[in-house]
């Protein structure tokens, strides 16, 4: 027991230390490290002395932002071919600091494993290292989120550090500022920087001492409790219609129907990833309303919440709930109203975009959520849009 102490120690300590975390100062030596990369070898300062210009980024498996400048980065690696540069990525993240509605950009964690199934879909040309386990490292370098770029000269003292650029948009031409490239052109030219740091833009680093905020989201999903509501055919028009900005996915179920149980977690699961984006579960049991008290039982004991983030639209279309049970006996009046072309089994779930085009139907139980979950996030995209204006 006494061997698990300083362990112990260390982790609360780096917790603590995460919160006033800063990065390193201009002209201090790069901190040495010995992480774990994709290629299954572990990977050290000193591997990579032979260049004039040595970049360390810091880049995750989940963030938006820093999806938006992986192919700018990969466009950095290429341009430097044939120079004496080198850049290594670091993922900076435990997986345990990241709450479920955090990885709604993305069908990955931060684990390692995940890292090389990502870095090969993104055909990544750099080394992709692994912080997360004691983020040791992310705490020496000062990594205050993804993308975090630093820039070493050949003596590997920092000459830049901040963002990639000044664009957190996966498009090229919203670029204005190429900070990181310009402080690496001039550290090759033998040049002064001009800019030696900017302010960074991305997800925050997910130290371990956001382990607690996890548990503690995951506690108000546990315990929070669902609103029942009677529908009939013209209230499912009308949310079929989607005159909303979100994609709203739909359930046909019921208590009684075993395959409806047995998909239904995927489908809260699928809710709360998605949580801080424009995507809304909606529910409709063809339980008899007068078990109104047993639906809502069912739907609480599996936490069928709405995310927070959804509250307020709601509220304004003057709705209470994403939870239903049709009032008619007349199903054919559900199918109208809902899809003509649903052949009227359950479970049957329908995934529409604004303005009500039809994404996909499942016309069979959803046996697989990660496969739903890809084709919501295929049409919503993994990176951030910039809106009408921007």
């Amino acid at each position: 027991m006494n061997k698990l102490i300083p362990c112990l120690i260390a982790v609360l300590t780096l917790g603590l230390r995460a919160e006033t975390v800063t990065p390193l100062k201009m002209g201090a030596a790069a901190p040495d490290f010995n992480l774990p990369g994709i290629d299954g070898h572990k990977h050290a300062l000193k591997e990579y002395a032979g260049s004039d210009v040595l970049v360390i980024v810091w880049l995750s498996n989940h963030c938006p932002d820093s999806h938006a400048s992986e192919g700018r980065v990969k466009k950095l690696v290429e341009d430097m071919k044939g120079k004496s540069f080198k850049l290594v990525a670091i993922n900076p993240n435990n997986p345990e600091g990241l709450r479920m509605d955090e990885l709604g950009y993305s069908k990955y964690n931060d684990s390692l494993d995940e890292m090389k199934l990502y870095a090969k879909e993104q055909s990544f040309n750099f080394p992709y290292l692994y912080d997360g386990d004691t983020q040791a490292t992310a705490h020496a370098y000062g990594c205050l989120a993804t993308p975090h770029v630093f820039v070493f000269d050949k003596e590997r003292k920092l000459r830049y550090q901040g963002r990639l650029d000044d664009s957190r948009y996966a498009d090229e031409a919203t670029v204005k500022s190429r900070d990181a490239r310009n402080a690496i052109d001039a550290v090759l030219a033998g040049k002064e920087v001009a800019v030696t740091e900017t302010k960074v833009h991305g997800c925050s680093t997910k130290w371990m001492s956001k382990h607690d905020l996890v548990a503690k989201d995951d506690e108000k999903w546990d315990k929070g409790t669902v609103d029942v509501e009677i529908i009939d055919a013209a209230g499912v028009a009308k949310l079929r219609k989607n005159d909303t900005n979100k994609v709203r996915m739909f359930n046909v179920w019921a208590t009684w129907c075993g395959p409806c149980v047995g998909e239904f977690p995927e489908l809260v699961k699928t809710s709360r990833k998605f949580g801080l984006r424009n995507f809304e579960f909606i529910n409709i049991s063809l339980d008899d309303p007068k078990t109104e008290a047993k639906v809502k039982a069912f739907l609480e004991k599996k936490h069928a919440l709405i995310p927070d983030k959804l509250k307020p639209s709601i509220a304004a279309e003057g709705r209470k709930t994403n939870s239903y049970i049709f009032g008619s006996a007349d199903s054919d009046e559900l199918i109208k109203a809902l899809d003509p072309a649903w052949k009227g089994p359950i479970p049957f779930t329908l995934l529409v975009a604004p303005g009500g085009k039809v994404i996909k139907r499942y016309d069979e139980p959803i046996e697989n959520g990660d496969e739903l979950r890809q084709t919501i996030l295929d049409f919503m995209g993994r990176f951030y849009v910039p809106e009408a204006g921007q």
